[in-house]
């Protein structure tokens, strides 16, 4: 016997009208924004290839051979061009912008051809993969350069900043200038630092690092950001440029955010020329790992995600210094 209740009838989800309204070809083009942004990758790729591209295309021009698509006679004169003058790393990232390139255009890449296999081999072989490394500053060397700044003076205030957020916090030159100040939470064991991106964080997942107080104020990264928050309380970039005033020896705080290659200039400056930026993240592994840290404390920090990462990021040139051959007990 059928109940007298009556059914209810089924719901249908309502779209909103916003969305239901986009025409096709308007899906069409962001389908098309979309491919061309996860082909293009991070903005740095997109940086470092499009000087490789330039390298490639002038060649090309030279040597009246079409970018795309290349044949794979070409590609090996080109390889063997670049490896005349360039390292093994740099082969490689040239090659990978040509491919990227290709693949842009939707035109075939002879990659796995034979005869490119072979002379990338051959290449290989010849002048070998070592790559250059940032050397890694000591503790002491650090301390004196941070230590001798005036924090009385804007310029000098900023670069300590630079100088100590890079090191204690393990940062990325590309991090360390996409840094606002509404990224910072203080409490009273320290600052927390919040990531928006990284190198190995590209699609914004939630992500941050801790600094924490030193006891002498002259070292303390929380004391140092304090400080300079304190003389530009303005939300926004955290790391700005400065313009010259008028009077001699007077600057201005701006707007604009600090660049990448300010920052190396700074450790250039203050720590010397054999030192770059990424200098300031090197030496927070070597001189964590020789202070006793673990693999993954270090990781907390550096946001590796893999242990191998960090003995590769470990700079202990002097093989005497971090060996088992101190610890056999005879």
């Amino acid at each position: 016997m059928k109940s007298g209740r009556k059914q209810p009838k089924p719901t249908q989800e309502v779209v909103p009208l916003s969305v239901a309204n986009i025409s096709l070809s308007t899906l069409r083009s962001k389908v098309a924004n979309y491919m061309q942004s996860g082909l293009e990758g991070a903005p740095n790729t997109r940086r470092a290839y499009a000087a490789d591209l330039r390298h490639f295309r002038q060649w090309c021009s030279e040597h009246q051979q079409v970018p795309a698509p290349i044949s794979p006679e070409a590609l090996c004169a080109y390889l063997a061009f670049t490896a005349e003058t360039d390292k093994w790393a740099t082969i490689q990232r040239r090659l990978s912008a040509i491919r990227k390139l290709h693949q842009l255009q939707g035109a075939d890449f002879p990659q796995k051809d034979l005869h490119v296999q072979t002379v990338m081999e051959g290449i290989r072989r010849t002048i070998g993969v070592r790559q250059h490394q940032a050397p890694a500053f000591s503790v002491d060397e650090f301390r004196d350069v941070i230590q001798s700044l005036n924090i009385l003076d804007p310029q000098q205030l900023r670069d300590k900043l630079v100088l100590l957020l890079g090191f204690t916090g393990a940062f990325r030159r590309s991090e360390l200038v996409a840094l606002n100040s509404e990224d910072l939470s203080f409490s009273s064991e320290g600052v927390l630092v919040r990531l928006h991106r990284s190198k190995t964080n590209q699609y914004g997942d939630h992500e941050e690092k801790a600094l924490f107080y030193h006891s002498d104020a002259a070292l303390c990264p929380v004391q140092t950001l304090q400080c300079w928050l304190g003389q530009r309380p303005e939300r926004g970039p955290l790391l700005v440029r400065f313009r010259k005033g008028m009077e001699p020896g007077l600057v201005r705080f701006t707007s604009e955010r600090l660049s990448d290659k300010s920052v190396a200039r700074i450790v250039k400056h203050y720590l010397g020329e054999n030192y770059s930026a990424h200098s300031l993240r090197a030496s927070f592994v070597t001189i964590a790992k020789l202070n006793g840290a673990d693999d993954l404390e270090v990781m907390q920090q550096t946001k590796h995600k893999t242990s191998a990462m960090i003995q590769r990021y470990t700079r202990v040139g002097n093989v005497r210094q971090f060996n088992a051959g101190k610890k056999l007990g005879l």
